[in-house]
């Protein structure tokens, strides 16, 4: 039986005194006394305080060391027990690794932040961010980024991928998530992304981008940011983004172009949310999603224009340089100013006489010409329409291709410019379907192509019918020696 259990028994139950006791059981009356009192609870042993000798000799040097290894480490370079326990070596002080590991751990440990668990209320926070992800486009393996937007109550999740990180993607993927969800939540929490934050303020001020600050009026929702390098401050979408990455994105996923790549992640992301149920409430995220939809802001009467708006001057290549890439205008408006709008995926210009141009977006230093742009100028230099012969046809398309073809066959590749401006003049003139018809039929016919793009010469000159009295009357051919008569006469 517990010794304590007995000590006990026999003081306060049996009614014996504590000399008495000690001297039965043979333990010190002091023991005895802590027993009665309820100092000793079983299996419970407090452990002895023993001096620490080593520790008190090297902790203000490890204090020291660990307080300003925040001067020269960052990021992924930390510092580790290991690393301090050979620092100290190499100053000379003699210290076990064990110890050194031990403090290290424990001093990690007090300053470790701790964690509150949040709770969201129903429309009021969703977090968003870009992940970095692979996939087949068009049989090659590139990289793409994934914009996430999670609401933090529901669980509803929203994705899209696009070829760059840059503001437009940004705005973009904003766009796409309200008009998905049909509103807009209240507060939205970012990290500090130049997209976003154009300088961190003091505490949790930001200047916001002006594009950014323009997408927040028009769906009037707060922006919350983080705290520089705590990611764990949106949580929720960090993981999220892991989990959609491990989820729907493997297998690699292949497709044509991003959009189709897009449309089908977010077509499992949506049958994810019917059947999943949210975690630690037993309710389906669709419909936890359908009573926060109520609490969310209503969505203005239209959606906001993500395209980023400039206005170029063009060159004397009749070119308009828009976010460091060239693109290509009709030649007629050469050195005058455009409007370029540039969005994911294309770039629109808007000429000044209300006509738009439309490019597939290149990078930085890209290019986009397309030739037929400077067909008037190609009708008059046959050498520089050699130059660009080939991007000239692809854009064109056939019968040109067969056009060419035959001419160098039958004059040879110099010649062949020289009677293939013809054809871009007929373009320039008369439009590129109508010159098409003629082309081809020529080729049909076998009938030279010069011919067949000459004007057709003028109509005869029909005369209107003669009077019967003056059917049968004929005039001479006059003379010159007539009129030197007649002369005469009247003189």
């Amino acid at each position: 039986m517990d010794q304590v259990y007995v000590v006990r028994h026999k003081v306060m139950v049996e009614g014996l005194s504590l000399r008495r006791v000690a001297r039965e059981m043979g333990i010190s009356r002091v023991t005895v006394k802590r027993y009665v009192s309820g100092g000793v609870t079983r299996g419970e042993r407090k452990p002895a305080e023993r001096p620490q000798v080593v520790l008190d000799r090297v902790r203000s040097k490890l204090d020291k060391i660990l307080e300003e290894s925040k001067e020269w480490t960052q990021g992924k370079q930390q510092l580790t027990a290991a690393r301090v326990w050979k620092m100290l070596r190499e100053d000379g002080v003699e210290v076990g690794e064990t110890l050194v590991k031990k403090y290290v751990r424990e001093w990690k440990r007090k300053k470790r932040e701790v964690f509150v668990p949040l709770q969201y209320a129903p429309g009021d926070l969703g977090q968003v961010d870009f992940f970095e992800v692979l996939v087949d486009l068009g049989g090659e393996r590139v990289k793409a980024w994934m914009f996430v937007m999670r609401l933090m109550h529901s669980g509803r999740d929203f994705a899209w991928l696009y070829p760059r990180q840059d503001q437009v993607s940004f705005i973009d993927g904003h766009v796409r998530a309200f008009e998905h969800f049909g509103a807009v939540p209240h507060r939205l929490a970012y990290d500090n992304l130049k997209a976003a934050v154009k300088r961190i303020l003091v505490g949790s001020e930001r200047e916001l981008a002006a594009r950014f600050e323009a997408l927040t009026t028009h769906y009037v929702y707060e922006a919350c940011f983080c705290r520089p390098r705590r990611g764990s401050d949106k949580g929720g979408v960090e993981a999220r983004g892991k989990g959609i990455r491990w989820q729907h994105l493997v297998p690699i996923p292949a497709g044509p172009d991003l959009a189709a790549m897009s449309a089908t992640l977010l077509m499992r992301l949506d049958a994810q949310a019917q059947q999943e149920k949210r975690p630690g409430t037993g309710d389906r995220i669709a419909d936890r999603f359908e009573a926060e939809r109520e609490r969310m802001l209503p969505l203005p009467a239209r959606p906001f224009r993500s395209s980023a708006v400039s206005f170029p001057s063009t060159s004397r290549r009749s070119l308009a340089k828009v976010h460091g890439a060239y693109y290509s205008v009709p030649c007629k408006w050469a050195g005058l100013d455009v409007t370029a709008y540039l969005g994911v995926y294309e770039v629109i210009l808007v000429l000044p006489d209300g006509g738009r141009i439309i490019h597939e977006r290149k990078a930085p230093n890209g290019k986009s010409i397309d030739y037929r742009h400077y067909l008037p100028e190609l009708a008059r230099k046959p050498q520089a329409l050699r130059q660009v012969i080939g991007a000239l046809l692809e854009q064109l398309g056939e019968p040109f291709g067969a056009a060419w073809r035959l001419l160098v066959d039958v004059h040879g590749p110099m010649q062949a410019a020289r009677v293939f401006t013809s054809v871009c003049s007929a373009i320039v003139e008369h439009g590129q379907e109508h010159v098409a018809r003629i082309v081809a039929r020529a080729l049909r016919d076998d009938v030279p192509l010069a011919l067949a793009l000459a004007p057709p010469p003028p109509p005869e000159t029909i005369l209107p019918t003669l009077p019967a009295s003056l059917a049968n009357v004929e005039v001479e051919a006059g003379s010159a020696a007539d009129y030197d008569t007649l002369l005469q006469e009247m003189s």
